[in-house]
């Protein structure tokens, strides 16, 4: 993106004063508008699909029918369950009746947090930006969404159709690289929310270095995720749903699955159902079918080239890069051990390193944002849940968990913090504030106490 194209940098802190203005407002605080402007959200979406998909195919490659299913239809799900919901989200709770508290009429608010700071990623530029959008427009923040600055035409587009669709006192997109971003941080907010890609762990930590000077609270979704094959399993379907998991989205979702562990037995079986169903599912080169997408630039492209260039693993599959096409062509390794390049970072992109362990006790040490067991063994499956830690685990399937409503999507430790999704996002951007009131008739507290001389 051409820096003329960005927010000054001077302007971040204006667009803040305006956001905070127009909460302090109090107009947010009415479910009604909220419901418009989500509506006004859905219509973005609907209205502009076509763009959308020309954006995203020139900033990642990505084919229009992965688009639509990925980025319209998933975003769309969002805001329309925030629309259908919002009420119900916002309404106030009242607390379990007791005999000894019931008079005060205790109850549970849902107040907005105040101006909140999105930052999303580049490897799903509208899902991972008008998702967590609708939940914060649900809870009545104002919002400032900074976009990675990686996703040149998305980015262009979104930010001309945002004033046409929405209310720029209280919702602002701001575009830029890193002194954009480092001014976007120093403002103080009531909540930061990000998504972390490639390197995610250490730029993590730095965006909650950054909230930490005003103690604001961060939701992190950080990656790594490991698959644990069983060797029971039925190898030729596990195949290709993990080879379908591993491309989609040219293998750039926080989600992806980032290795296999397999038993030290069973991996060249394992390694040829993969090579078979590859083989399968792209008879033609990738490029030519635009089946594998783009990497978001030439720099993680060079990132991911190093990754094959200085394995001490096996390539079996794939292996070739075009960095100036931005091409890395779908790459399977074997034999790769724990200490690997490949596994010291998040590897966001279409390779897949085969891990050989001595057994399925090995495989369950690592804590990563989701897990993912193919096996239909209920003990195994029990032992991984029992002795892991992780956001989610997914039996026998890959990916689609963060699509599926009512469950939260989060990780633990370094693999991330909190939960979105739906009411979950909804809840992130909340403060529950408590209240409660004393009746003149109510006999005090203040009289019930020991008698003192």
């Amino acid at each position: 993106m051409q820096e003329n194209m960005y927010t000054p940098v001077d302007e971040v802190q204006k667009i803040h004063e305006r956001l905070r203005a127009g909460f302090q407002s109090g107009r947010s605080r009415s479910v009604e508008y909220r419901k418009r402007q989500l509506l006004q959200l859905a219509r973005l979406l609907e209205e502009n699909a076509k763009e959308f998909h020309q954006t995203l195919r020139m900033d990642l490659g990505r084919h229009e029918d992965e688009s639509e299913f990925l980025e319209i239809n998933l975003s769309l799900a969002e805001v329309k369950e925030a629309i259908d919901n919002v009420g119900k989200w916002a309404a106030t709770e009242k607390a379990r009746m007791t005999m000894l508290w019931f008079a005060m009429a205790p109850a549970v608010k849902k107040e907005p947090k105040g101006v909140v700071l999105i930052i999303s990623p580049f490897n799903f530029p509208l899902l991972l930006s008008l998702g967590p959008l609708s939940g914060a427009i649900a809870s009545g923040c104002a919002v400032m969404l900074k976009p990675s600055e990686l996703i040149t035409h998305t980015n262009l587009l979104l930010a001309k159709l945002w004033p046409k669709y929405l209310d720029t006192d209280l919702y602002q997109i701001v575009l830029g690289d890193v002194p954009v971003s480092k001014k976007v941080e120093l403002s103080v907010y009531s909540s930061f929310y990000t998504y972390t890609c490639a390197g995610s762990e250490r730029v993590g930590r730095l965006i909650a270095m950054a909230a930490a000077e005003n103690l604001t609270p961060v939701t992190l979704e950080v990656c790594k995720c490991p698959v644990i094959i069983d060797p029971k399993c039925d190898v030729k379907h596990v195949a290709k749903k993990l080879m379908w998991g591993k491309l989609v989205n040219t293998g750039q979702i926080c989600v992806s699955p980032d290795y296999a562990l397999v038993p030290k037995d069973f991996q060249d079986t394992f390694v040829n159902a993969l090579q078979d169903a590859y083989a399968e599912m792209h008879p033609k080169d990738p490029r030519e079918t635009a089946a594998v997408g783009k990497i978001v630039s030439e720099q993680h492209t060079l990132r991911l080239k190093r990754l094959i260039d200085e394995t001490d693993g096996t390539v079996v599959l794939g292996g070739d890069a075009d960095v100036p096409s931005r091409y890395i062509a779908p790459t399977i390794i074997k034999d790769v051990k724990a200490g690997d390049v490949t596994m010291k970072e998040e590897i966001f992109g279409p390779i897949l390193p085969i891990v050989p362990v001595d057994d399925i006790d090995a495989a369950i040490a690592f804590p990563p944002l989701s897990i993912y067991v193919f096996s239909n063994d209920k003990a195994l499956k029990a032992k991984v849940f029992d002795n892991t830690q992780s956001g989610t685990v997914s039996y026998n399937e890959l990916v689609i968990h963060y699509a599926v409503t009512g469950i939260p999507f989060g990780g633990i430790g370094a693999s991330g913090s909190g939960y979105t999704t739906g009411k979950y996002t909804f809840d992130i951007f909340t403060h529950l504030r408590s209240s409660l009131e004393t009746p003149k008739w109510y006999v005090s507290h203040y009289n019930i106490k020991p008698e003192f001389n």
